[in-house]
């Protein structure tokens, strides 16, 4: 018989982290493409990749290589604005290529800076008030010709903006350019407007707002902490037909006005008197002859850099499911799930004020506003009798409750509907199960990933913070990686990160930094903070295969470790002590004391100074660096050994009764052969002591079930895992929460928010757990860079009768699916084409080393007792 051979395809090829690679910023961009096919065992041997431009295509002929992500451009590198094809066909172990992959346009933005003939100009502000400033309107008019065969509009702003041409939004961007380290890197986006021009005479407009720039900022309720006036940049390039090129943009001949939004900001909200709305005032014709002429600035365009990742856009929108009459007698809106964005309205025709206030929680039936410290998360309507429908531009609120007042006549839900935003990352991984409270737990994690990760990866979307801090990301970001691409987004926060790093390598509590409360003054070496200059690009090499990123991002990684090795002193016992933040808000710390868990500050430092120390060694070997690679490597065994002799028995016994004590040395690899077993021992004595309830923080937590179940000690992680009584993960999921909350008990059981000054119900850190559901529940994870190598290990419980997850990974999508009945185990395995696993079943029997396509496991499991 004939063997059949099945078809092989090629994805289009995807550029570097890029979905739509327009305008971007490299030169040589790196390509990447999954191939899809049905034969088993199928691995790419060789490719052929043609790049084509204006002037003809060049390709590499055939290459010897298994390599498919992010593979070296193949050409010369690229010049501002050109434009490139780009198509890639693949061998098999068979003699025949495939047919070559749909191509794939890409195009630079601009690379020489010299290239920006626009000027930054600012609109004319009243002196600043106290709630959130107007937003202005400005705009100006170019003749078009006939003939203009391309149109790319590029703009970036001081502030938020929404870009108009000829009477319509360009693009479908939120709070665009976002917000990064101003004074360094100031981001900009391309568009292509070309099907949006007209010969002769064509309007753009600018909605400007405050933003991260001018706005209110974080907890110390200060504003303006970049500058005192919002300014904007566009620039719009028109290719004729005969090959010229005419450039425009903002100058001193544009004008502008304070329009309908008299307030608008990202913390207290926004208010829209629609009396004041300007028809017409983005369309060409405009009589803008009242208006002011705006101020040109100086600006250095050397500046602007091309985004890394997606921008915010709208996602979902989501509906009602109940309207509450509170006790005091006020209407709520309840969407049944917190999220992150605003409302859309459609306002009735009629007058006076409508008041949006929003909370994520009732406290006694009563909004819960409490937790929003300064923030005033209040949006108004100003009517003029008119109906229209209307959401904000310029602000954003975590909620899910929305207090009406002031509405004309009787109120409809229907009239009200919540957008959600967040960064447009794409969805990469999933997991569920039938347990349907672990399946919740996972949807929180999910829905506070979104609402964090807004532009910036933030601790909370809700009070007066929102910071990108580092300690946070630093735990939960192979978390996001389970969830989603982060590569691209985090790719920028990254360049910002090392940007606001001091001089001397320590790196800020958050990105991008700005001194916002006399509280936090500078501070430097702060564990598990700082460390997210070594875990996050490490974690996105894990995940993405990206030596790149470890190249970029090197001196920064040492530049924190070498300043963390500094304050540790000469005998790594860290002298001067630090601020305080060790393992944040253990689950047994006091309400008002947040830092004060269990295990000292020193001692946690020197796990992490171990684990930099660690992935430092590991990177030094990504990037051919042996000096260093040999210089990290005793930095590490240098720190393991303080930790052994100064917070651990010979036996293993911590010095200190913490879960986390246990957990971070067992996994960061603190610990002697001698010693590791005993230590699982203690750990899960631990946790049985401690009632199979939480016993750790942020720094700690993401680390307890693993420790448990790669020490022998699944049955124990399963019933922390399952736990429902405070502090647990399950107790915020039987509260009815939709999202993962800061504090453990951010809500009492009597259902009053915990008194202490800080508290959150949408905070990703603790979600950590969710890449345990991910990697050891249903057992799939990356056991090589970008998942050229996966491991499949699932952990079952009796409580539970089956379990899936997938995950899309550079290769293509690789799927675990597992059933219990009694004692019968399936398994169902499925690898991409040019990768392997590595399968464990939970019998204990021998691995086995499956190639790419599907396969089926069976054996008879038992839990042993814990």
């Amino acid at each position: 018989m004939t063997a059949t051979v099945r078809p092989v395809t090629v994805r289009p090829v995807t550029v570097e982290h890029h979905r739509d690679p327009l305008g971007i910023g490299q030169d040589r961009p790196r390509l990447s493409w999954v191939v899809e096919t049905g034969e088993p065992g199928w691995w790419q041997t060789g490719c052929e990749i043609e790049v084509t431009s204006a002037t003809g295509t060049t390709t590499t002929g055939r290459v010897e290589s298994t390599e498919q992500v992010l593979v070296p451009w193949p050409a010369g590198p690229l010049g501002s604005r050109e434009r490139r094809s780009v198509r890639v066909r693949v061998w098999g172990p068979d003699a025949g290529p495939s047919a070559w992959s749909e191509p794939t346009a890409l195009e630079t933005g601009l690379l020489d800076p010299a290239l920006w003939q626009a000027r930054l100009v600012a609109p004319v502000l009243p002196p600043a008030g106290e709630d959130g400033e107007p937003a202005a309107l400005l705009r100006g008019e170019v003749d078009v010709p006939a003939g203009v065969v391309r149109a790319r509009l590029r703009a970036t702003a001081h502030g938020v903006m929404t870009l108009h041409l000829n009477g319509s939004p360009v693009g479908d961007d939120v709070l665009h350019p976002g917000w990064t380290s101003y004074a360094h890197r100031l981001r900009y986006r391309t568009w292509d407007v070309t099907a949006s021009l007209h010969p002769g005479r064509n309007a753009l407009g600018v909605h400007l707002a405050d933003g991260w720039f001018r706005g209110y900022l974080g907890f110390g309720g200060r504003r303006a902490l970049y500058g005192d006036t919002t300014a904007v940049l566009v620039q719009l390039e028109l290719d004729h037909a005969d090959g010229t090129r005419t450039v425009v943009g903002t100058d001193a001949a544009w004008r502008c006005t304070l329009g309908p939004t008299t307030r608008a900001d990202l913390l207290m909200g926004e208010t829209f008197e629609a009396a004041r709305d300007v028809p017409g005032w983005d369309r060409p014709g405009f009589d803008d002859s009242g208006w002011d002429p705006v101020v040109v600035q100086g600006f250095d365009p050397a500046r602007l850099v091309a985004p890394d990742g997606p921008p915010v856009r709208r996602t979902q929108v989501v509906d009602p499911v109940e309207v509450l009459t509170t006790p005091s007698g006020r209407t709520v809106v309840d969407f049944g799930q917190n999220l992150v964005g605003r409302l859309r309205v459609d306002v009735p025709d009629g007058r006076g004020t409508i008041t949006f206030r929003h909370a994520e929680v009732l406290e006694h039936g009563e909004l819960g506003t409490r937790p929003l410290r300064r923030a005033r998360a209040t949006d108004e309507v100003v009517l003029d009798g008119r109906a229209f429908t209307w959401e904000p531009e310029f602000t954003v609120h975590g909620f899910r409750y929305a207090e009406v007042t002031g509405w004309p006549g009787e109120f409809d839900p229907a009239a009200v509907r919540a957008v959600v935003l967040h960064t447009d990352l794409r969805r990469t991984g999933g997991f569920t199960c039938s347990d349907p409270l672990l399946d919740r737990l996972h949807e929180n994690v999910v829905w506070s990933t979104r609402g964090n990760f807004l532009d910036v990866p933030t601790d909370c979307p809700q009070r007066d913070e929102r910071l990108g801090w580092t300690g946070d990301l630093m735990a939960f970001a192979p978390t996001a990686a389970s969830l989603y691409d982060t590569g691209g987004m985090l790719t920028g926060w990254l360049a910002d990160l090392r940007a606001d790093q001091f001089a001397d390598g320590n790196v800020p509590l958050w990105v991008p930094y700005k001194e916002l409360d006399d509280a936090f003054p500078d501070v430097g070496a702060e564990a598990g903070w700082g460390d997210a200059a070594t875990v996050v690009p490490w974690t996105l090499h894990e995940r993405h295969a990206d030596a790149g990123l470890l190249a970029r991002q090197w001196d920064s990684m040492t530049g924190w470790v070498d300043a963390f090795t500094a304050r540790a002193g000469a005998d790594l016992d860290f002298p001067a002590g630090g601020i305080g933040l060790g393992d944040w808000l253990d689950a047994a710390a006091p309400d008002d004391q947040p830092w004060a868990a269990r295990l000292p500050w020193q001692a946690v430092a020197t796990a992490y100074l171990a684990q930099s120390a660690r992935i430092l060694r590991d990177a030094a070997a990504v990037l051919g660096r042996e000096p260093d690679g040999a210089r990290y490597a005793d930095l590490f065994n240098r720190a393991a050994a303080r930790f052994r002799s100064e917070y651990v028995t010979p036996t293993g016994r911590s010095a200190f009764a913490s879960q986390t004590a246990c957990a971070l040395g067992l996994r960061f690899g603190l610990l002697t052969s001698d010693q590791v077993a005993h230590a699982g021992d203690l750990l899960a004595a631990q946790v049985a002591a401690d009632g199979f309830r939480i016993g750790s923080g942020f720094l700690g937590t993401p680390h307890v079930c693993d420790a448990l179940a790669d020490s022998g000690h699944a049955g124990t992680a399963w019933k922390l895992l399952l736990q429902r009584e405070c502090p647990s993960w399950l107790y915020a999921v039987t509260m009815g929460a939709t999202t993962v909350w800061e504090r453990w008990n951010s809500m009492l059981p009597d259902g009053s928010i915990n008194p202490g000054e800080m508290t959150s119900f949408n905070h990703y850190a603790l979600g950590a757990v969710a890449d345990f559901l991910h990697r050891r529940v249903a057992g799939l994870a990356a056991a090589a860079p970008g998942y050229r190598e996966l491991r499949v290990a699932p952990l079952p419980h009796p409580d539970l009768t089956w379990a899936r997850a997938w995950h899309e990974t550079p290769y293509g999508r690789a799927e675990v699916s597992w059933t219990l009945a009694g004692e019968e185990f399936t398994l169902d395995v499925t690898v991409p084409p040019s990768t392997t696993a590595e399968v464990h079943l939970p019998d204990g029997s021998a691995p086995t080393a499956v190639a790419s396509g599907g396969h089926r496991f069976t054996c008879r499991f038992t839990p042993l007792p814990d």
